[in-house]
């Protein structure tokens, strides 16, 4: 156990340096976190945890972290004073944050790709959260520092930040069987409260099945709503969670969605079921963000200390949400001048099919398609990519490396040009970025389609929010 003196030596030293910090994004950096387990340990963060009335709420997944984690710091702020972090994934953002900042709920995004760099079972130790928030997990960023990692130690690293909790509850989604297992293995130990969509307006004609997380075999779906996630039953007994929190009905307009959304659930803080009823008006931000909307719904009215200003703060933040809550390089639709142009990042299957579904809702006549490639060892994302490419069917289609290796980009579009002949490929390179967003903006901007979709793998946020400035600004 450390000292006092060392203790509070490691908390004043990080305290002084969070004042003088250049602050990175979310949480203002890491630095401070950094010093303050340089002098005291990691075994001193449990009682610099402890210093939060309520306790720690962990999100994690594969999409939708960032997202998920901006709209419950905008709910719970609503009703206290909470330390958050968000888009640094590491421990240290989150220590930074118990430092730095003053309040009673910590609320930290933490992202994790394996086991070795991710640490989960290290961080749930040390934070000893009251709560973790599971988004989706799919197989996806199993890449860590070029090391191609199996799906089964990804998944595990996931389950790991909530493995060890004997307090608290899980928030995760239903829909999903990956995160849905989580929740029923931990049933016994703490609260476990599940969202999902329940109506057949929305739904996904392109998935396909995955395997039971309980025995292995192939899952038996009677609905899908959004790749993997849907209805979903195994000969061994597992099966679909009902939700506590659903989306039971969905009005899609051009320029605003009303969602339906019920809730009955228990609420951790106040130790008791609550129900609700709301009816949002949001801006049409996509299929993935409804999910986004009701895991953080479902995490705020599960530990929100004010549980009768649920329903008035949920609409109060949602009626009045713009784009801006979408994270920088995010996938949005552009009109220069009676073209539609829809581009943001899509590294992974998951991410480039929602892309694809948001877009589908504009076109109406023949469009093309801009693909930015993934790199060298990430063939998986490559035929995730070209099977929502091809379901597609694209008019015209350019290619362009996402990432650094023109030579694999350049295999990926001999692939492609056997089922699409005239695609054209443009050989850019990742170390002159500047000329390739110019050219991509160019291309966008001067292609003969009405509609074009630029999507793909880039640099997640740089490169794709310069594109869409260029594109806005001229």
């Amino acid at each position: 156990m450390v000292s006092f003196f060392k203790f509070n030596m490691a908390k004043l030293s990080g305290k002084a340096t969070s004042k003088v910090a250049k602050y990175g994004p979310g949480s203002g950096g890491t630095y401070p976190g950094h010093i303050f387990t340089k002098i005291a340990g990691q075994e001193a963060i449990p009682k610099l945890a402890s210093d939060l009335k309520y306790g720690s709420v962990l999100i994690t997944g594969t999409n939708g972290k960032t997202t998920t984690t901006t709209l419950l710091i905008k709910l719970m702020s609503k009703d206290i004073q909470i330390r958050k972090s968000y888009e640094n994934n590491i421990l240290n953002s989150i220590v930074t944050a118990l430092l730095s900042q003053k309040g009673d709920l910590g609320i930290f995004e933490y992202g994790i790709r394996d086991m070795t760099w991710g640490i989960p079972d290290t961080v749930e130790r040390l934070i000893k959260p009251i709560g973790v928030v599971y988004t989706t997990i799919s197989q996806e960023h199993t890449q860590v520092a070029g090391v191609k990692n199996p799906f089964e130690s990804y998944y595990e690293a996931k389950r790991l930040l909530s493995k060890g909790m004997t307090r608290g509850a899980i928030v995760t989604n239903c829909d999903d069987p990956r995160t849905a297992f989580i929740g029923i293995d931990k049933s016994n130990d703490v609260n476990v409260n599940y969202y999902g969509i329940q109506t057949d307006s929305i739904e996904d004609i392109g998935a396909s099945t995955i395997e039971c997380p309980e025995c292995g075999k192939q899952l038996d779906y009677s609905h899908f709503y959004l790749n993997h996630r849907g209805i979903y039953a195994c000969e061994c007994g597992f099966k679909r969670p009902e939700p506590n929190v659903k989306l039971v009905n969905v009005e899609f307009g051009s320029d605003k969605w009303i969602l339906d959304i019920e809730g009955d659930l228990y609420n951790y803080i106040a130790k008791k079921n609550v129900k609700f009823n709301l009816k949002l008006n949001v801006p049409p931000f996509g299929f993935h963000n409804i999910y986004n909307t009701l895991a953080s719904i479902t995490a705020y009215a599960t530990f929100t200390p004010k549980v009768e200003n649920i329903e008035t703060t949920v609409t109060d933040i949602f009626n009045n949400l713009d784009m801006s809550f979408i994270p920088p390089g995010r996938f949005e639709v552009v009109d220069i001048g009676g073209k539609f142009v829809g581009l943001g990042q899509g590294d992974n299957g998951d991410a480039l099919k929602i892309n694809a579904m948001f877009m589908n809702q504009f076109i109406d006549a023949p469009f093309e398609f801009i693909y930015t490639t993934p790199d060298d060892k990430e063939e998986e994302i490559f035929y995730d990519h070209y099977k929502v490419i091809k379901s597609m069917n694209p008019d015209h289609i350019i290619v362009v490396p996402g990432r650094q290796s023109i030579e694999k980009a350049e295999e990926y579009f001999n692939i492609i040009k056997e089922d699409y002949p005239d695609a054209e490929f443009y050989p850019l390179s990742y170390d002159e970025m500047s000329v390739r967003i110019e050219k991509l903006n160019e291309l966008a901007r001067n292609s003969d389609y009405k509609y074009v979709i630029m999507t793909g793998c880039g640099e997640e946020q740089a490169m794709w929010e310069e594109i869409k400035k260029k594109m806005i600004n001229r």
